[in-house]
């Protein structure tokens, strides 16, 4: 056997047929990444990979490539509940008119009869957060990105283990990578108190369901089936705590009651049992008929569940949608701004028509690396006439983009690729008068403690500079 495998004419054949199952690979790769519903840039790096360096770049997008799961597509309730007087009509003016288009993409329609509380820091979202567990009477449903190993982390699963005791159904999901460093030991007591703890798509073991580019960034907890907190906030103490402290990041979220927050419910029962592999069924079957059904609030909300488990992408339509309606103003609110073209070529066109365009960005983020890559887009954005503004000290975590003062978007995606195109995300769209006037309150009190961005040129003559900034922007799809 030794002696056939050393043979050189079988080392030849065994190299050709290596070399032709990895062409063949390759090719089958590049038509399945062209059949993807990519902006051109992510498609681009890509093909680059896959081409010029087939030994990484094929296994790098096996194991990272992928942008869509039809098996969780499938598991997914149509969006569109049917409760009576809760509907609005889909009139024609401006706001309905984004309404339409998030629709047609995956997204909800806009549901009234819902209340609305901003979160606009980081003990207000905890007291928040701990009073519906507190309160909870019956089920508690937790998805996030990431849990702490700190003291926030720790207060959390200590009164989710409480609950539990006392007979609540609780449900908490953590996604694998963002949690990563969380072990069954940490969760234990929930788990011993009777509560259920999941990780959204393992890396390790990697199977068929998994893939480490496919991360589950939405932060939705829900109470009763009908309150739920939704936002920018994961639950550790850079995001919030019970009392202040002087390294949190600025952050922004809401609580709602009412039918959006039974949709909200719908998302994470879609996600829990995509992880858990229950029952949809059984789960729906917990849920009494009239949720939502006891809140006649003011606020009219639209559900935008966006990502791998969603056919388009209804968070990037809205935006553009927001973006190209826009008669007066736009205000953008993001940690990380790495758009794509049509974005990018949406906001200049709309500076240079005369529209009042401001973003607001950190000074400096917890990534360097977008930081770097954000620059070539500040300087384009502000050579139209955009206003630039930067948040610091300190980091800003919230996400928010309201136009003309009369709709508003927040959730947990940040205006960049990464979160527009390849994360589960979750967010919120406003088109009620009052509650929008509310979420431009907060971002105006943002802005005016911010900074304005100096004029940055390009250092032409620094190589390295230029060099690393072009290299950025090409990787800024991957990012």
């Amino acid at each position: 056997m030794d002696y056939l495998i050393s043979h050189p004419y079988l080392q030849a054949a065994l190299s050709h047929l290596l070399t032709v199952a990895g062409f063949i690979l390759a090719i089958f790769l590049i038509a399945r990444l062209m059949s993807e519903k990519r902006q051109p840039g992510n498609t681009f790096a890509w093909l680059l990979g896959i081409v010029l360096i087939p030994y990484i770049g094929v296994p790098l997008y096996l194991l990272f490539g992928g942008r869509k799961l039809r098996r969780l597509m499938t598991l997914k309730t149509r969006m569109a509940p049917t409760l009576p007087g809760v509907n609005p009509p889909l009139g024609d003016c401006v706001e309905r008119h984004i309404a339409r288009a998030v629709r047609n993409a995956g997204g909800s329609v806009p549901l009234g009869q819902n209340e609305l509380k901003l979160l606009t820091n980081g003990e207000d979202a905890y007291q928040a957060l701990a009073a519906g567990i507190e309160n909870a009477r019956h089920h508690i449903h937790i998805t996030t990105f990431i849990l702490g190993r700190e003291d926030t982390g720790k207060r959390i699963v200590q009164l989710l283990a409480k609950r539990a005791r006392e007979g609540v159904k609780v449900r908490l999901l953590l996604d694998s990578v963002g949690s990563m460093f969380i072990r069954r030991g940490f969760v234990a007591p929930i788990l011993k108190a009777g509560g259920e703890v999941e990780w959204f798509m393992p890396v390790l073991p990697l199977t068929s369901r998994s893939s480490a580019n496919l991360r589950s960034h939405r932060k939705i907890a829900i109470f009763d089936h009908n309150t739920a907190i939704v936002g920018g906030h994961n639950l550790a103490r850079e995001y919030m705590g019970p009392k202040r402290w002087h390294k949190r990041w600025a952050d922004f979220g809401g609580v709602i009651r009412g039918p959006a927050a039974a949709l909200l419910n719908d998302v994470f029962i879609a996600d829990w049992c995509f992880a858990s592999n229950q029952s949809v069924n059984a789960i729906r079957a917990e849920i009494p008929t009239d949720i939502g059904m006891e809140h006649k609030g003011t606020a009219e909300l639209q559900v935008i569940a966006s990502g791998p488990d969603v056919n388009g992408d209804p968070l990037y339509e809205g935006l553009v949608a927001m973006i190209q309606s826009a008669a007066k103003r736009i205000v953008i609110i993001t940690p990380y701004f790495i758009p794509d073209e049509v974005l990018q070529r949406s906001l200049i066109v709309k500076a240079r028509s005369g529209i009042d365009i401001t973003l607001l960005v950190p000074a400096k983020s917890n990534h360097p690396v977008t930081d770097f890559a954000r620059k070539h887009y500040l300087r384009e954005l502000r050579e139209a006439g955009v206003t630039i503004k930067l948040h610091g000290p300190g980091m800003m975590h919230s996400k928010a983009t309201i136009i003309d003062d009369t709709v508003a978007l927040f959730g947990s995606a940040n205006l960049d690729l990464r979160s527009l195109f390849v994360n589960f995300e979750i967010g919120v769209l406003v088109h009620s008068t009052a509650e929008v006037a509310a979420i431009s309150a907060w971002a105006q009190s943002l802005l005016d403690k911010a900074r304005e961005a100096k004029p940055a040129q390009r250092k032409r003559f620094h190589l390295a500079h230029s060099l690393l900034e072009d290299l950025s922007r090409l990787l800024a799809p991957l990012l």
